[in-house]
């Protein structure tokens, strides 16, 4: 009876210490998830001091010194440079992130490439727009000159 009952304490000796490893695995595992911040800024760091620096009037060289370079400008109509930025908030590490906050800041030049107005536009002003599309269309999902004939025959 000696022989059962050391091979049932070791048993749940055993157990009890599967049980400690599981559990110090799973706050090991969520303890990651809880000191996760998942706030990303993308494109331009908008510094209001310097948008504040650019007066109506400065010249584009001007702008490009106080500023920097664009992240895109007009290319159709008037002189224009856009400064972007996106804010994007992931709650959890593994959820899809959210657009929190969108700036463009706008800074329209005469023809003579002075400042004519500068204008800070937010996420209220606008639709949110993608910056790099994560998706790559899959080749095959097109219908081709092939496949076109091939069910026109079978309509037949």
């Amino acid at each position: 009876m000696n022989v059962i009952s050391n091979r049932d304490g070791a048993a749940r000796r055993g157990f009890a210490s599967l049980r400690i490893a599981g559990a110090i695995a799973l706050a090991l595992s969520l303890g990651g998830c809880l000191g996760y911040d998942g706030t990303v800024q993308h494109g331009y760091v908008l510094d209001q001091r310097a948008l504040d620096q650019v007066k109506v009037g400065a010249s584009a060289e001007q702008v490009l010194q106080i500023l920097g370079t664009p992240s895109t400008t007009s290319t159709v109509g008037s002189e224009a440079w856009y400064y972007i930025t996106q804010k994007t908030e992931r709650k959890v590490q593994f959820m899809d992130p959210t657009v929190t906050d969108q700036r463009v800041v706008a800074v329209y030049f005469s023809p003579a490439k002075r400042v004519m107005r500068v204008a800070n536009y937010g996420l209220q002003d606008g639709m949110v727009f993608d910056f790099v599309s994560r998706t790559t269309p899959t080749g095959g999902q097109e219908p081709s000159f092939v496949m076109n004939a091939l069910k026109g025959l079978l309509r037949f």
